[in-house]
């Protein structure tokens, strides 16, 4: 793979079932040079297998496709081209033209049906004027970003990365019909979201944080609302980060996944987010799975319901595994397993579709174990093999190499994951495979602070985040090494986010181990990234607890010798930009071989979705850094 074989990269996102389970329709989005954005289409794909799939629609940006009950529309939002906003749109199953319900000024978020089949359930954010184009001079104008009033701001959760702020335009819920009336249900200044409808259509259930306070911690609850908006109740007790409730089948629950919030509301790090259910009438919520050793599928996992319980995508060992789950949280059964990830699933009259990418193909949609699609068909991935280390007080450290064509032996490149609560896994990797590509034996793994392996696996780091987590990563590279066709005098590290904090620690401790780095979009001074990231005022006490100055890779700056690229965005509010500026004034004026890649216009996830054209630029700055220096 090269750089700019990027559109190469057909990912399917979740299927949706018909009623029947006939038929599931699947997006398939990517990368497009042309117009330097992402396109998406809704392909049809029989269940069956007795024909192939086929594409359903035309439209720039087609995506989130949810069939009607009773199976006559298929509901989906549409952007008409790049710089339109989301909306809602329905296709009439039977022939016909697709029409759009909504108009809403920021977009709309992706739809849930009524059990009725003639309204439909979705959560868009609401501009206050006049924010977000909504204003007008006074020749009649829109009022620009930059002629908008001052922000008056009085909260610690005001900002998201890649969103921007968030109290002057919150989310609300709103009910569409099928003849395309739009009714708005909740009011005020707090965010809802994900509403999804009760059994008999009397109630949406959907997800919001308003207990006194909750701009200033990390707590959301479970709520209910009537879909004339009366009625609204909190059935959680704000001790817990939830996200995507779902009503049981007969109504008497909400199944739910959460994280606890910890203490303060203000210390999620390092937690699973797990399955939960609580009451509908009223009662404490407690979990379906060990809290301890079961966690969502970040990012893109998901759960559902069906007669027989819940379905889950769980983390494990790389691995994204669909666990069916009793609702009474009696032992869960895999439905999915084995060395690839369930990247979304539907279930409909007995019914299971599901998209699955493994190490050779960016997705694909299967049936009863069938595949059924080839997106990814005609794609050469390089081999991905399994190595496991042992760090030097006995614990095991799991990961992967990707190797170049021929015997080598073959430079190397150390490649960190972020988060720090996140895993590399069973999955193609447009990372390795580029630089695969480009002549390098990538090595990536799972180093303790990663999901997938349970708390006990990630809590470890915290409080000791660099140390810790070098320990496990010097190991494995070391495992590697051993491997035939590897050249140990040859090695580069990099990473981004903690990736990126992880490499430049590295840099600084273990500099004699490689002849150059990439920190990507890093956190590099722990105390400013507390002051300024967007959620720094949590993050940095719940992961790196105290002591920022000893843990901050930018303490040791002046022990950094090897070539440093960074590479950073902008518009990054994540890990915003000083951080890579503090890095690299401190080498410059140490006169250490240094250079600063900036992207305009990027947030915190250039590398997965910022412009196609940065995507390749970035990538052959990387391989260009490395041919130079490794």
């Amino acid at each position: 793979m090269k750089p700019v074989d990027l559109p190469q990269m057909r990912t399917p996102g979740p299927p949706a079932l018909s009623p029947d389970g006939a038929v599931a329709v699947v997006a398939v989005a990517r990368p497009d040079l042309a117009t330097d954005s992402y396109t998406s289409q809704l392909w049809l794909v029989p269940a069956d297998g007795s024909r192939p799939a086929e594409q359903l629609t035309r439209g720039w940006h087609d995506s989130a496709p949810q069939f009607s009950p009773d199976g006559r529309l298929l509901a989906f939002v549409r952007r008409t081209d790049k710089a339109a906003r989301p909306q809602l749109w329905v296709l009439p199953m039977g022939g016909g033209e697709a029409r759009q319900l909504t108009d809403e000024p920021l977009g709309v978020g992706a739809p849930d049906w009524a059990p009725d089949s003639t309204r439909l359930a979705f959560s868009a954010r609401v501009p206050q004027e006049p924010r977000y184009g909504t204003g007008r001079t006074g020749d009649g104008e829109t009022v620009a970003a930059d002629g908008e009033p001052g922000r008056r701001i009085t909260e610690l959760f005001n900002r998201i990365d890649g969103l921007g702020f968030l109290r002057d335009r919150p989310a609300h819920l709103f009910i569409a019909t099928v003849d395309g009336d739009v009714t708005r249900i909740t009011q005020g200044g707090h965010d809802h979201g994900d509403p999804r409808w009760s059994p008999d259509g009397e109630w949406l259930t959907f997800v919001s944080a308003r207990h006194e306070g909750w701009a200033g911690d990390w707590a959301a609850d479970v709520c209910v609302v009537r879909p004339d908006g009366t009625g609204l109740r909190v059935l959680t007790d704000t001790t817990l980060v939830a996200n995507l409730p779902r009503f049981t089948p007969d109504g008497a629950a909400v199944v739910f996944a959460a994280t606890p919030a910890g203490q303060g509301r203000v210390d999620p790090v390092l937690r699973n987010e797990s399955l939960w259910s609580v009451p509908f009438t009223g009662g404490p919520a407690r979990p379906l799975l060990d809290p301890a050793e079961h966690h969502l599928a970040t990012p893109g996992g998901d759960l559902d319901v069906t007669p027989d319980g819940v379905l889950f995508a769980n983390e494990r060992r790389g691995a994204v595994q669909l666990l069916l789950v009793p609702f009474d949280g009696g032992a869960a059964t895999a439905v999915v397993d084995g060395e690839r990830q369930v990247a979304g699933f539907s279930w409909a009259a007995g019914v299971l579709a599901a998209t699955i990418a493994g190490p050779a193909d960016w997705g694909e949609v299967y049936v009863g174990g069938r595949r059924l699609t080839g997106f990814s068909d005609g794609f050469a991935a390089l081999e991905q093999t399994e190595i496991e280390a042992t760090a030097p007080d006995g614990y095991p450290v799991h990961g992967w190499i990707v190797r170049p064509a021929g015997p080598g032996p073959h430079p190397v490149l150390l490649m960190i994951h972020g988060g720090p609560y996140t895993q590399y896994g069973w999955r193609l990797f447009d990372e390795a495979q580029v630089y695969a590509g480009g002549g390098y034996a990538v090595v990536f793994g799972n180093p303790r602070g990663s999901s997938g392996y349970g708390e006990a696996h990630g809590r470890p780091i915290r409080g000791n985040v660099g140390e810790v987590t070098a320990t496990d990563l010097l190991a494995l590279l070391d495992a590697a090494l051993k491997e035939p066709g590897l050249d140990g005098d040859r090695v580069g590290v990099l990473g981004g986010s903690h990736g990126g904090f992880m490499t430049t620690w590295l840099a600084a401790h273990h500099g004699e181990r490689f002849r150059a780095a990439v920190s990507e979009r890093a956190v590099n001074s722990i105390d400013s990234f507390a002051g300024t990231s967007d959620i720094g005022w949590f993050f940095a006490d719940s992961l790196y607890v105290s002591d920022f100055t000893r843990q901050s890779p930018l303490t040791y700056a002046e022990q950094i010798s090897v070539p440093m690229l960074i590479i950073h965005s902008e518009q990054d509010w994540r890990c915003p930009v000083e951080q890579a500026y503090r890095l690299f004034v401190a080498l410059k004026r140490r006169g250490a071989p240094v250079e600063l890649l900036l992207f305009p216009g990027e947030g915190h996830e250039l590398s997965r979705t910022g412009r196609p054209s940065h995507r390749i630029q970035r990538f052959e700055a990387i391989l260009d850094w490395f041919g130079r220096h490794v």
